[in-house]
């Protein structure tokens, strides 16, 4: 077992995961309560990770942040890097890449809310931010919860993205899925396999703590 790349891989999989909450959360609530009729591109755009293979979202990531691009120019100027083969470009080729996995989630527990009780709390003087944090959060908990963990689960076994844009360099890009793809390629499969079956185990019991987590957050209704 690689545990320096087991290490860097939850280091990534949390940063992912916390910064992915914070900016779903405001896009999750203006999909689900906007009233523009034009909102369908953006939730087009934010699904695109579920269909695109993750090679190309990594080589767009490369080229929007390559020293090339005005983008990756202003980057290179404020760190003195760029962004590719670091782990700064790992953290946004993540976020880019389970963005949906963390939007879904919030969108569909925030159009499950009953939306008298958002009307009761403007009513009683609330304004919408304090409707949102004392109203729309609170009842958006199985969301919120299933958006952490499937966001952490995603980027902990995520391949394709890390490899186009942090490479493989032991310490520095190196995840637990890219050194899987090195045992294997070495002819190492009993390593091979037991670094497996531990992303097998994390993500299985990730899923079981989300699912059970929802049961019970699920109201009781006379035909559960």
């Amino acid at each position: 077992m690689n545990w320096q790349a087991l290490g860097l891989t939850l280091r990534l999989s949390l940063i992912t995961a916390m910064a992915l909450i914070v900016l779903a959360l405001p896009l999750a609530y203006w999909v689900a309560f906007s009233g523009r009729r034009w909102k369908f591109l953006v939730q087009a755009a934010t699904s695109l990770p579920l269909v695109m293979p993750p090679t190309v979202l990594g080589f767009y990531v490369l080229v929007a942040f390559g020293s090339s691009s005005p983008l990756g120019r202003l980057y290179e100027r404020w760190t003195g890097h760029t962004l590719a083969f670091t782990f700064e470009g790992l953290v946004v080729g993540s976020i880019l890449y389970s963005l949906p996995f963390a939007v879904q989630p919030l969108v569909n527990s925030f159009l499950a809310i009953d939306r008298r009780l958002i009307d009761a709390s403007r009513v009683l003087g609330a304004s919408r931010l304090a409707t949102f944090f004392r109203v729309i959060l609170p009842l958006s908990a199985s969301g919120i919860v299933t958006a952490v963990a499937l966001t952490f689960a995603h980027t902990f076994g995520e391949f394709g993205v890390v490899l186009m844009v942090g490479g493989d360099i032991p310490g520095v890009t190196r995840t637990i899925s890219i050194d899987v793809f090195d045992q294997v390629q070495g002819g190492n499969y009993a390593a091979a396999n037991v670094t497996s079956l531990v992303l097998l185990a994390v993500s299985f019991v990730i899923l079981a703590m989300v699912y059970g987590w929802n049961r019970r957050a699920w109201p009781r209704t006379p035909w559960a």
